[in-house]
């Protein structure tokens, strides 16, 4: 790995110089729009994931000990702040991540529900405008998304790192630092002290187990904790990207590259690509349900389970998402490209209802999942990860069939708007009310933080149920 130290000779001094000075009037219209709608979009996910076990874990974890009346911040849909700010942080973030709804972005990691959960918390805290939370999603995104470029997405992945987990304290800590107002030495220390916390790896596919959904919550956590930290004076690396003896370019990937840090920082905004999710499933897999619907309609429903189907994978999405399919857990299930084709293909939908414990053990999927042939394509890997590409054919009538997609619905080439975004929330969080969550997400700018968090109620009847 050779660095062009000049063309980029201090990244994380210029990273934090950015952060401590961006404004809101800076920041481009699309790029408001997309922090306000993922706002409406993370919260939404979140509230939903309350309910999951491993949610419930880490707030029941996060609960003891806390001295009663002591709250910063509050779990998403509770009345009241009960717990310290990065805890809000962790449990929100885990709730956020926890059934596969949230965002994602190309660079290879979910941006939203690191970002999301650690700027709200901190902006409840101070009581923060809307137009500052925008503010601080927006540079909390634009790092987080930046930091995984310049590891180089796929190369780090393939080494078994969780772009979510080790690139997410930085979009955390970012967020924070322009909450708290912390001058370029203190966001400095506060990305240094976010970056070697940094972590999260992929063993978790080995038998479906929740680590997953906690690499999000955990970073939420690490960026709270290092911004609040460096704004008391505890010092953090200040070369945490840069530095040849252990900093994290050189750390996670063998084919790193400073210059996307900067290159371009205040003009190019890449959280503007930000990708939305309409189904439950990793955002890799996507086109290939887009795909298995196209192919479903074309050939005609129910699905003919004697057909052979086959499915083309880049490299890194075999890798990630090719393992054999046999029933688990709902995180076994959203990551396997094969019990993914397999679902959408039998029902027509790849939605919460499809990761149910009856649906992951049902004979018919399990059967088809198990004879889908996975076909590794090298053209596939040329266009991955910039664009999501997949492909699904099916034999018929001695032909096969095939359908090619480029890109996903969600993503900028298929983009859902504001208000598929409140219809994915209304749908999953029937018991709230949509409509006015929504208004208020998506006019932030003229509502506080707390008033926007006390339109979510206490939904008894979800929780009720779980």
């Amino acid at each position: 790995m050779n660095f062009d130290r000049r063309a980029v000779a201090a990244p994380t001094r210029e990273l934090a110089d950015w952060i401590a000075n961006l404004r809101y009037d800076a920041l481009p219209q699309r790029s408001r729009e997309i922090a306000r709608i993922a706002i409406l979009d993370t919260v939404g996910a979140g509230v939903y994931g309350y309910c999951t076990p491993w949610a419930q874990m880490l707030l029941a974890w996060t609960r003891r000990g806390a001295a009663p009346g002591a709250g910063e911040a509050r779990v998403w849909g509770e009345a009241q702040p009960t717990l310290r700010t990065a805890d809000a942080a962790l449990v929100n973030g885990t709730a956020a991540h926890a059934f596969e709804l949230d965002d994602y972005h190309n660079a290879k990691l979910h941006p939203g529900t690191v970002v999301v959960p650690a700027a709200i918390a901190v902006a409840e805290k101070l009581n923060s405008t809307g137009a500052e939370l925008v503010t601080a999603i927006a540079a909390g995104y634009e790092v987080m998304i930046r930091s995984s470029l310049a590891l180089n997405p796929s190369a780090t992945r393939l080494r078994g790192w969780h772009l979510t987990g080790v690139c997410g304290p930085f979009g955390a800590a970012a967020a924070c630092a322009s909450l708290l107002q912390l001058n370029t030495e203190q966001t400095a220390w506060a990305l240094g002290l976010a970056g070697t916390q940094g972590a999260g790896v992929w063993a978790f596919n080995a038998d479906g187990a929740m680590s997953k959904r906690l690499h999000a919550g955990k970073a939420a956590h690490s960026g709270v904790l290092a911004a609040e930290l460096a704004q008391i004076g505890f010092t953090g690396p200040t070369q945490i990207y840069e530095y040849a003896d252990g900093g994290v370019l050189k750390a996670f990937s063998d084919a790193s590259d400073p210059a996307p840090l900067t290159r371009d920082l205040g003009a190019v905004y890449h959280l503007d690509k930000t990708s939305i999710k309409p189904y439950a499933c990793c955002g890799s897999t996507h086109s290939y349900v887009d795909a298995a619907l196209a192919l479903r309609k074309k050939l005609g429903a129910p699905w003919d389970t004697r057909r052979r189907v086959r499915v083309g994978t880049a490299k890194v999405v075999d890798v990630q998402c090719g393992f054999d399919y046999a029933p688990g857990s709902a995180l076994n299930a959203q990551m396997s490209l094969r019990y993914i084709v397999a679902v959408a293909l039998l029902e027509g939908q790849a939605l919460p209802a499809q990761f149910s414990d009856a649906k992951l053990a049902d004979p018919a999927i399990t059967a088809l999942a198990q004879k889908i042939e996975l076909v590794p394509d090298p053209e596939l890997d040329k266009l991955y990860p910039k664009d999501f590409p997949g492909w699904v054919a099916a034999e018929h009538n001695g032909d096969w069939v095939r359908v090619d997609i480029m890109n996903p619905t969600g993503s900028i080439h298929a983009p859902i708007d504001a208000r598929g975004v409140t219809e994915k929330f209304r749908g999953i969080n029937p018991q709230l009310d949509a409509d006015a969550i929504a208004a208020a997400a998506l006019a932030i700018e003229r509502h506080s933080v707390r008033e926007f968090l006390g339109l979510l109620g206490k939904p008894e009847s979800k929780r009720a149920a779980a």
